[in-house]
């Protein structure tokens, strides 16, 4: 066992999340994988595993935390220029070729991937975010579904201190995770990567649990916003960007969508950057397929409007924006339009 497996295997606690299968095997129901693991095995995310009975999730431990612009996660329809404290564990059931965050995402995995990890309780954690006056705290960095006990447990200190909490996730989720989820989270952020089954699954996913935790996580009441790193190649032609402007504006036009930039990283350094006219492209895509609100993010100042909030009701310009800054907030008491009244979706 090496160091940092023996390190988070000592830091666990006893997950709920979990059902019992024939044959010596316990099915995790932490993310989309549902994984039937052996006794002595771990899951398809490395850091979930089965012991003496038991399944056993991380806890206890942060792998980063610091102190974030709610527009970094991005949140554009949150308390706009507030700040979200985010902390992330390590691990993740995904294995995207250009993960940003793979440093703490592919430990276990990547024997390249050597993230410190620093012990933490709740309070402590919640402590800090009220001395950054965060008005969020976000469970980011790794996949938030495979340390979704721990997220919970940090949560209800972080309700009972008066913030809000939030989810940044690929949404590869199950119903029973959400409901687990429900008495403790607000927002919930999903990086919707394809709308193809087989390039979802060459980051070692499926497209289906994804869509269909997208419409459940709308229906349940979660502050929901979608994000598409628009990789060249990858994801960025015209149909499947219909495909997934289409899908959501199927489930609530009024959800959020933002295309973002993706730049060389990982095992994709020879790849090419998106440029502003993809991102131009696809929001006009998104716009004409029904979505009030879309955005483009990563390449400031280089996407026309496309980092401001405009009222769907009369087009005037609620929230502009400059990268992760509110230059100027004219939403009105209650989150409406000053100019025509209209209601504005989200959490203000």
């Amino acid at each position: 066992m090496s160091t940092l497996a023996g390190l988070l295997a000592a830091r666990v606690r006893e997950s709920p999340l979990a059902e019992r299968l024939s044959g010596n095997r316990l099915r995790c129901l932490a993310c989309g994988h549902r994984c039937p693991i052996f006794e002595g095995q771990a899951g398809v995310c490395k850091v979930r595993f089965h012991r003496e009975g038991k399944l056993w999730a991380p806890w206890g431990y942060v792998a980063g935390a610091q102190c974030d612009p709610i527009e970094k996660k991005p949140f554009f329809h949150v308390y706009p220029g507030s700040s979200a404290y985010s902390f992330g564990m390590l691990g993740c059931d995904l294995h995207c070729a250009y993960c940003q965050n793979w440093i703490t995402s592919q430990a276990l995995r990547d024997p390249l991937a050597l993230a410190p990890v620093r012990p933490a309780q709740a309070g402590e954690l919640v402590a800090r975010a009220l001395e950054c006056r965060a008005k969020v705290m976000v469970s980011t960095y790794n996949e938030p579904l495979i340390t979704a006990e721990w997220a919970a447990e940090v949560f209800r200190e972080a309700r009972a201190a008066g913030l809000a909490t939030g989810f940044v996730s690929n949404g590869n989720a199950t119903p029973e995770v959400l409901a687990f989820l429900r008495p403790w989270l607000d927002l919930y952020k999903v990086d919707l990567k394809s709308f193809d089954d087989a390039q979802y699954r060459k980051l070692g996913g499926r497209l289906q649990p994804v869509l269909d935790s997208i419409r459940r996580i709308h229906e349940m009441g979660f502050w929901l916003e979608v994000v598409t790193l628009v990789v060249p190649g990858f994801n960025d032609s015209d149909e499947e960007l219909s495909r997934i402007a289409e899908f959501l504006a199927g489930v609530s036009p009024s959800i959020p969508w933002h295309v973002t930039a993706f730049h060389p990283d990982y095992r994709m350094p020879a790849s090419p950057p998106t440029s502003p006219g993809d991102l131009l492209r696809a929001a006009g895509i998104g716009r004409r397929a029904g979505l009030q609100f879309v955005y483009a993010g990563n390449l400031p100042g280089m996407v026309d409007s496309l980092e401001d909030t405009l009222c769907p009701g009369c087009g005037r310009t609620l929230i502009r924006r400059a990268g992760y800054r509110v230059l100027e907030n004219r939403l009105a008491a209650g989150g409406r339009c000053p100019d025509c009244g209209a209601a504005i979706p989200g959490r203000w």
